[in-house]
């Protein structure tokens, strides 16, 4: 597969090999084609202008080219056989992808790209870099690279700066070429403005050269020092043009920063509370100090030690089987210590880490206090905790890491004489870092683990128990379940009859369709009688027949009467 491509072995192996677009092998491809194509970006140019390293470094220069379009041509072969989604799926066919690739405006480009126009050098010379001026179509690439390079990193703002820093050194390394051309055209040293004369010792080096030239470059598009004066045409269009280029290269550089202090801003803001409106809160309602102290110290915690309690919202935007994965991996290590979800199932506890909610608590504050109504319980991340009495004083216990306490009062355990009350006062000795599950997701999810509800529910009589909370004689809710299991019967009841009586009224029609049709069928039959001969041969008159028959003719037309309706009433069960 293409996310683990290892080196083909053999012929077949080439053949079939392609490339995922969102593997390793294709990023670590894009980041060695920066080398290659960030070599022709700065190079080119400067070997046209500054003749010096050209003709000294020659043999290094034209090595360096050709090994360039030996990568620019193996990025050619990746992409014809790198792959594309259709309809969502990675196409693994090589026709296609090649067919995909050849007619794509991609193709063009790097086709151009690769021409070898250094056959120019028979004409021009060997000296004329700027004929390989096609190699920077290849652009785009460059682009492509950077931007993975930037979804992947840790450190995403600090890339931005760096990659806006890369295209300024590019523009100013360019603008310098361009000087030292200007000032060989106008003449070296023939005013203040340009080059000095190479003739001086001291700006004949090509060290000097370059340096002298990037710096008198950077002072224009910074800005920064002065610069002398031009005193040619040529001289005052090279200004103008550079300090267009300058006002936008500022303004780049101002947005950039600007939008890299936004997103940092917009990151706390969606990691941590906003801690300049809480301020703004606290000062227009005249809080006192020890409680603007105390909303401060918690804030510098989150902030010091990295505390995120908006985990949910942060993750809202992922799909749910990702969101799952990362919270099994965040927190499942914690949830697994805890001892009431040791021998759980895995699907457990990958229901609750989703409904888990973070909670960090300062030195000294109430987690809970006894009598308040409980609507959540609470599993110990990090920190302690103790059990304390009613003057806050005197400690009963002290709860550490991966413990848990307040699901006796969300329960509704039978026989609780607190009822959904809290039945200790819990309070953070130092900084205390909390996951609470409220009632309503651990009703739902114990509902569906039955086992572990009981388990739950059983050590939640133990400690109740043992504190003498438990009334024993109503733990069976005798009272209670006899009219919820009636009200259950006389609803099955009345189903059961809406079915039976749906089922006689189907038969009833039934019925009289049939008698209908055999009365009608004796109808016709007894039309065309004229006379039936008695037993004893004597012929009987049609009004005698039917005297006879209208006996049996009326029984049957009394049949055919529809029947009284029933009543509904007299059809449901007498009440218990």
């Amino acid at each position: 597969m293409a996310t683990n491509i290892t080196c083909p072995d053999s012929w077949n192996d080439w053949r079939n090999w392609i490339v995922d677009p969102s593997g390793e092998f294709y990023y670590g491809w894009l980041q060695v084609m920066i080398f290659p194509i960030l070599y022709n970006w700065v190079i080119i140019i400067c070997r046209a202008c500054f003749y010096a390293i050209e003709e000294n470094f020659l043999a290094a220069w034209l090595t360096l080219d050709y090994i360039s379009d030996l990568f620019y041509m193996a990025d050619m072969a990746v992409r014809g056989r790198t792959g594309f989604l259709d309809q969502g799926i990675l196409v693994h066919e090589v026709s296609r992808l090649k067919t995909h690739y050849v007619f794509s405006r991609s193709f063009l480009l790097d086709l151009v790209s690769v021409l070898p126009t250094d056959l120019l050098y028979l004409r021009l010379g060997v000296h004329t870099p700027l004929v390989r001026l096609n190699r920077l179509l290849r652009t785009r690439r460059l682009s492509e690279a950077l931007d993975r390079m930037e979804t992947r990193t840790a450190y995403p703002n600090t890339f931005r700066i760096a990659k806006l820093m890369l295209y300024i050194f590019v523009l100013i390394h360019w603008n310098a070429c361009f000087y030292f051309a200007l000032s060989h055209y106008v003449g070296f040293g023939s005013d203040r403005w340009v080059y000095p004369n190479i003739s001086r010792p001291e700006f004949a080096s090509m060290q000097r050269q370059y340096f002298h030239c990037f710096w008198f470059s950077a002072q224009i598009f910074t800005t920064v020092g002065d610069t002398p004066l031009p005193r040619r045409e040529e001289e005052y269009l090279f200004m103008i043009a550079d300090l267009l280029i300058a006002v936008l290269v500022f303004a780049s550089i101002v947005g950039n920063v600007g939008n890299v202090i936004t997103s940092l801003r917009s990151r706390d803001n969606v990691f941590f509370p906003n801690h300049e409106l809480v301020k703004s809160y606290l000062g227009s309602r005249r809080i006192s100090k020890d409680l603007r102290n105390r909303v401060n110290g918690w804030y510098q915690h989150l902030h010091i030690n990295k505390k995120i309690t908006r985990e949910n919202e942060i993750l809202q935007q992922l799909p749910d089987s990702l969101r799952t994965d990362i919270a099994v991996s965040v927190h499942l290590p914690t949830l697994s210590k805890v001892t009431i979800f040791q021998n759980c199932e895995k699907s457990l506890l990958e229901e609750l880490v989703l409904k888990l909610t973070p909670q960090v608590y300062s030195p000294g504050e109430y987690v809970c206090k006894k009598g308040d109504v409980g609507h959540e319980m609470y599993i110990i991340r990090e920190g302690k905790l103790a059990v304390v009495a009613d003057d806050g004083v005197t400690q009963y216990a002290v709860l550490g890491e991966s413990q848990f306490f307040g699901e006796i009062s969300i329960l509704n355990l039978k026989g609780n004489k607190s009822g959904n009350r809290r039945t200790a006062n819990i309070r953070s000795i130092g900084h205390s870092d909390l996951f609470s599950l409220s009632k309503e997701d651990l009703t739902a999810t114990l509902n569906e683990f039955p086992a572990a509800k009981r388990h739950l529910e059983e050590k939640g009589r133990q400690i109740l128990t043992k504190m003498g909370m438990l009334d024993e004689t109503a733990g069976d809710g005798s009272q209670e379940e006899p009219v919820e299991s009636k009200v259950e019967q006389l609803e099955q009841n009345l189903d059961t009859l809406r079915t039976k009586l749906a089922r006689l009224m189907m038969e009833l029609e039934s019925s009289v369709l049939k008698m209908e049709t055999r009365v009608e069928q004796l109808e016709l039959q007894t039309e065309g009688w004229g006379g039936i001969v008695a037993e004893g041969g004597e012929e009987v008159e049609e009004e005698d027949l039917g005297k006879e028959l209208s006996p049996k003719l009326k029984i049957q037309e009394e049949q055919r009467q529809p029947l009284a309706p029933v009543p509904f009433h007299s059809l449901m069960p007498t009440q218990p």
